[in-house]
């Protein structure tokens, strides 16, 4: 019987050709029509240590979530066995190299000490001696169909096939994995030509020795096997798909929205997006040039935000992108253009903190920071994504607040959403607008130019060069000159707070929090960001056991939902309400508390730097049914 969708984890040493696995797979799978979402997991040097992925594919859907237990855990090296032999499914499959059947796990250099550790006593309550080989036997006892491969033998035929150099037989590797896989679920050569040509785009000669290694395994797969694991035929409605990151489809909507100026400091997650942009600096179009993009990379997040200031200033879209180390050197910038009331885009890529903290992992930890960092006061626009699609209209429309407005905009997304990679249909932009708000490009008397008129809380705004003007980080007058006059004070200070009760009037609450799930829940789930996803297929799944669900999608931090939110709390009432967070403290009740003076009590927190799974937040969501207050989540490698 066919699949109606797939869960894999796919793992071995970072720099060993997970990225190659997971494009050739989901370009094969997007080819066959199928819904794929993938997440990326890997540790922050540069090279060696443990890494996977975690995809799943539906027939039916464009999964929204991740989730555990997995039918097929392929394995690139020893380590990737010992590390997620529990994530298998009884039933599953297990894709070895039995060249490394005799290694133990206390020869693994690479895995970490507590790891191992957590390894050794868990096989030991099991009687099992940490061997390759001897886990395999136990997986066997307990219903996991093995595959082992000598990997080593497999690659050499390309020596004389194609005459590989014996140095880099090794990269081939990568090929074994997505043949094994493309014979446990039917992918035809077809498919995984179309993959390999995708990668290899520009490489051809790459492309025949990959296809012929992966076909080859797929054989002997299906000689074994047949096709166990082969999926229904895909009833998506979609004809044309994307695969996108969240870093890249965050840049395909700064393009839609005519960014032309974008500065960064290399950090992770945060610097996909620029090299994304820096690929599409010149935007041609049927051998048209249609405008062309400035990427400048800077020698330090303060220099990323004041040259997107400048560039700002000069009459163009602007925005930098940075992570929460960034971002806090940023803060000196976001206030100078706090007060000189500066249209700019901040785009903002959490990841776990502090300091240094996880680098490479994800949180959700700096939603205070984003929107209360920076001295004095001054109005800014806090805009969370939770999913690819919502983040590319997201960045169109933060460049038409912050020019709408005349401030600055944060685009809140975090390292769950930047670097997973999902299949989605082609966006539409034929509702989508271009709004430069006062702009104008002709000043009558240059001399008399008034930046900061008084007239009301936006001013007409020309570009340097249009007009006599001046700009500080000091109070200034109408003109910008410097002012310390306790009057005017009053009266520029309230100009520019001003705006955000403006575009809390203006902005409909409908907007800034979205209800999935029931109409009229008996519980609420809170929560923001790429939490979505995983939160509306909980509701989902409960629904079908009987309870009325709903999440509550927190989308615009500042201004805040108040009433929207306030009034749903009351309806629901507050013990029947549970945030969730990537954080410890749940951010988000706490923000909520201070806009309503309702404080929910309930939380489902997870604060590893791993994505919250669908299984154990549904499992969690129980447990707060059953009376717990507080459940902290921490399943994932």
């Amino acid at each position: 019987m066919s699949l109606r969708e797939l869960k894999m984890v796919i793992g071995g040493p970072q720099g060993a050709g997970l990225e190659t696995i997971l494009q050739v797979l989901t370009t094969a799978l997007a080819h066959n029509g199928y819904g794929v979402l993938s997440g990326r997991e890997y540790h922050s040097n540069i090279i060696g240590r443990h890494s996977y992925v975690l995809i799943r594919v539906s027939s039916y859907e464009i999964p929204r979530s991740l989730t555990y237990p997995v039918e097929v855990l392929a394995a690139i090296d020893p380590e990737t066995v010992f590390t997620h032999y529990n994530d298998l499914a009884a039933g599953g499959f297990l894709i070895y190299d039995i060249g490394g059947e005799d290694i133990h796990v206390g020869k693994i250099v690479s895995m970490g000490r507590h790891l191992r550790e957590r390894i050794e006593e868990e096989l030991s309550r099991e009687g099992v001696e940490p061997i390759i080989k001897e886990l395999v036997n136990y997986l066997e006892s307990k219903g996991v169909k093995t595959l082992g491969l000598n990997y080593r033998e497999i690659v050499s035929e390309l020596r004389e096939k194609y005459g590989v150099p014996p140095a880099k037989l090794v990269r081939y590797t990568s090929s074994i994995v997505v043949g094994a896989i493309a014979g446990l679920i039917g992918l035809d050569a077809e498919s995984i030509h179309v993959g390999f040509s995708y990668k290899f785009a520009g490489k051809e000669k790459l492309v025949e020795p990959n296809v012929y290694i992966a076909m080859r395994v797929a054989e002997i797969v299906r000689k074994l096997y047949g096709a166990p694991l082969a999926l229904e035929e895909s009833r998506l409605p979609y004809t044309e798909y994307m695969i996108v990151s969240g870093n890249d489809v965050v840049a395909m909507g700064k393009i839609v929205g005519g960014v032309r100026f974008q500065s960064y400091y290399p950090i992770t997650p945060a610097q996909d997006e620029s090299f994304f942009l820096e690929n599409y600096e010149r935007l041609v179009v049927d051998g048209e040039q249609l405008a062309s993009i400035v990427v400048l990379q800077t020698e330090d997040e303060i220099a990323a935000i004041t040259t997107a200031i400048g560039a700002s200033l000069a009459g163009a879209r602007a925005a930098t992108a940075t992570s929460g180390p960034g971002f806090d050197l940023m803060v000196e910038g976001l206030s100078w253009a706090g007060i000189n009331e500066v249209p700019v885009v901040i785009t903002y890529y959490q990841r776990g903190g502090p300091s240094t903290g996880l680098p490479t992992r994800g949180g959700q930890s700096d939603l205070f920071a984003a929107v209360f960092s920076g001295h004095g006061e001054f109005p800014r626009i806090v805009v969370a994504s939770g999913d690819h699609l919502e983040a590319f209209h997201d960045a169109v429309e933060a460049f038409n607040l912050a020019e709408r407005y005349q401030l600055p905009v944060i685009h809140l997304l975090d390292k769950f959403l930047a670097n997973s990679v999902v299949t989605i249909p082609v966006p539409s932009t034929h509702d989508m607008t271009i709004d430069r708000g006062k702009m104008i490009s002709h000043v009558e008397n240059p001399f008399e130019y008034k930046r900061f008129s008084l007239d009301g809380p936006v001013s007409r705004r020309a570009p340097l060069g249009h007009a006599v003007m001046w700009y500080t980080g000091n109070e200034h007058d109408e003109y910008g000159h410097i002012t310390e006059d306790p009057v005017l004070r009053i009266e520029m200070y309230t100009k520019r707070m001003k705006k955000i009760e403006l575009a809390d009037r203006e902005i409909p609450e409908e907007q800034r929090a979205q209800l999935y799930g029931s109409d009229d829940p008996e519980i609420l789930l809170v929560g923001w960001g790429s939490v979505k996803g995983v939160a509306i297929d909980v509701v989902e799944m409960l629904e079908k056991k009987g309870i009325r669900v709903g999440y509550l999608h927190i989308h615009y931090m500042s201004p805040f939902p108040r009433r929207r939110v306030s009034e749903l709390i009351d309806k629901i009432g507050l013990e029947n309400i549970i945030a969730v967070e990537h954080s410890y403290e749940a951010q988000i009740s706490k923000l909520i508390a201070m806009h309503t003076g309702k404080m929910i009590r309930k939380e489902i927190v997870k604060f590893t730097g791993r994505p919250i799974y669908m299984h154990e937040l549904a499992t969690a969501v129980s447990r707060i049914l059953d009376g717990r207050d507080k459940v902290v989540l921490n399943y994932g490698a």
